[in-house]
């Protein structure tokens, strides 16, 4: 992304914010921040295309590691047990931002193929590609806006 770190890990960082700018997102409702709001339980939905999907999260934000990071724990909804992780590196010109998720369900009957298919690349994989898009947009964006004031 052409945008500063600390302007794309506030963006990360502010889901509550996300439903502004993330058009896929239908609500982010906190319901629990701590003091230093680096730690967060939040509602969340989205939409996979026409399909509505929620979930709980806990949020975590270390923005004094290198790379800035953003861990996300699902701990309600289909995806309960996933575990995410915004890593936002600088480089020279640019800056890399990635999303990783881990997702080990424990379902007796379903899992492997069926549950990384589903689950990982039909929802998870589209959500988490189309916010990554949005957020380098809004993020260059801001960059331009700052450079010309």
């Amino acid at each position: 992304m052409a945008a500063d770190p600390a302007v794309i890990f506030k963006l990360a960082a502010e889901i509550e914010r996300w439903p502004l700018f993330l058009p896929h997102y239908r609500y982010v409702r906190l319901l629990r921040v701590a003091p230093d709001r680096r730690f967060k339980v939040a509602a969340m939905g989205a939409r996979r295309d026409f399909l509505p999907v929620s979930w709980t999260t806990t949020q975590e934000l270390f923005p004094d590691e290198n790379p800035r990071r953003i861990r996300f724990r699902h701990v309600r909804g289909i995806t309960r047990g996933m575990d995410v992780a915004w890593l936002i590196t600088p480089g020279p010109h640019t800056t890399h931002v990635a999303i990783q998720h881990y997702f080990a369900p424990g379902w007796p009957l379903i899992g492997g193929w069926p549950t990384e298919r589903i689950i990982g690349a039909f929802f998870v994989g589209t959500i988490a590609g189309r916010t990554l898009r949005c957020v380098k947009a809004t993020a260059e964006a801001a960059m331009v806006a700052l450079e010309r004031s």
